[in-house]
């Protein structure tokens, strides 16, 4: 039996912690999202609609496989106190009216919060909280975990659009939304409700005229504004299964939300991140002084009652470390750690083992 010396490890001294952040790009073409699967768009395979008709989620492959992996989930949704409810444009057989604003509700609430008993609204700057910028008309791009981990880095973030402004041309311009002006520090960073988020931008240009959408980094949410596409004087949003087209405001009065959801997959080109992983670990030092751990209680190491690694009775003893063992206050082994090869022991040394715990 190998030799057990134990040593009280001292909290303050021999024990520290650290933080590990791990990232991993994360490519989505748009293909994926629209077109791989069969049998036809908008019916692919991968595309799961509910009865409930709230929203509609992408797999990576179709969702009745064993192997479908969950990518993200796509909605919209409309403030009460938009245009498309109360002004001009407000169509009283508006389809699912209800739901859509429940929606647009339900995400600022989580995300943004309340003023009093209003609930708040999105703004494409980082000033939520005033009446400038407003996004009362948006899509919601809601990652699966999986995808996102911890959260998504800031910094980047990238989106981009088909904003043709024909339906059957919808790829032939593309408007790229990034964080660029985010990163890991801080900077261009805002925090509220739903953690750290940011601005989407096309461009430097569009800095000082608010962005194009937010980005919730924890929450793994993107806030499109949907004048993402009428900026670019789009006709035809969305086409119906009767051939009819609408721009992007009749699409969210007259289109269901899957409808909707359609729409802008029909429209998105490609999707990229780097998502984190974050690695909390504890480092225990575990140290052996020059005089500690030198001999060994192993049968092996005695042959005819003389330690066999001795020449004469004047050499010094040598032993070798093996295995390090962590035990709780009541001497219970709670974690055991190996060391790659052993570690040769004398007199002449000492040895500090690091033994890092992740979690």
């Amino acid at each position: 039996m190998p030799v057990q010396n134990f040593k009280t490890i001292d909290a303050n001294n021999d024990v520290t912690t650290t933080r590990t952040l791990l990232h991993e790009a994360v490519p989505l073409t748009g293909t994926i999202v629209s077109g791989t699967y069969g049998p036809a768009f908008p019916d692919e395979g991968n595309i799961k609609n509910f009865s409930h008709g709230m929203f509609q989620s992408v797999y990576d492959y179709p969702y009745l496989s064993s192997s479908a992996n969950h990518i993200f989930d796509i909605t919209c949704g409309f403030a009460s106190s938009s245009v498309l409810v109360t002004g001009p444009e407000n169509n009283p057989n508006m389809v699912q009216q209800s739901k859509k604003i429940n929606m647009y509700t339900q995400y600022a609430q989580v995300l943004l919060g309340y003023t009093g008993s209003a609930v708040e609204t999105f703004a494409s700057d980082l000033n939520y909280g005033d009446d400038n910028r407003q996004m009362k008309e948006c899509f919601f791009i809601n990652f699966s975990r999986l995808l996102m981990k911890d959260q998504i880095k800031p910094g980047t973030f990238s989106i981009s659009l088909g904003v043709g402004s024909a339906w059957n041309t919808a790829l032939s311009t593309v408007k790229t939304f990034t964080d660029a002006s985010a990163s890991s520090d801080g900077t261009g960073t805002k925090n509220t409700n739903g953690g750290d988020y940011a601005v989407l931008y096309s461009g430097s240009s569009e800095a000082g005229n608010g962005g194009a959408g937010l980005i919730f980094y924890q929450a793994g949410i993107v806030v499109l504004s949907s004048s993402c596409f009428s900026r670019a004087t789009l006709v035809d949003f969305y086409k119906n299964q009767a051939g009819a087209r609408y721009p992007v405001s009749g699409s969210l009065v007259s289109a269901s939300i899957s409808g909707n959801c359609d729409a802008i997959r029909h429209r998105l080109h490609n999707i990229s991140f780097n998502n984190t992983t974050e690695i909390n670990s504890t480092v225990y030092f575990c140290r052996v002084p020059f005089n500690s751990n030198n001999y060994s209680s192993n049968p092996t190491y005695l042959s005819g009652s003389k330690i066999r690694v001795k020449s004469v009775g004047t050499d010094m003893p040598i032993s070798y470390i093996t295995t390090v063992g962590l035990y709780n206050a009541s001497d219970e082994l709670v974690a055991v750690a190996k060391v790659s090869e052993p570690l040769r022991k004398d007199p002449t040394n000492e040895l500090t083992l690091r033994v890092r715990l992740d979690y």
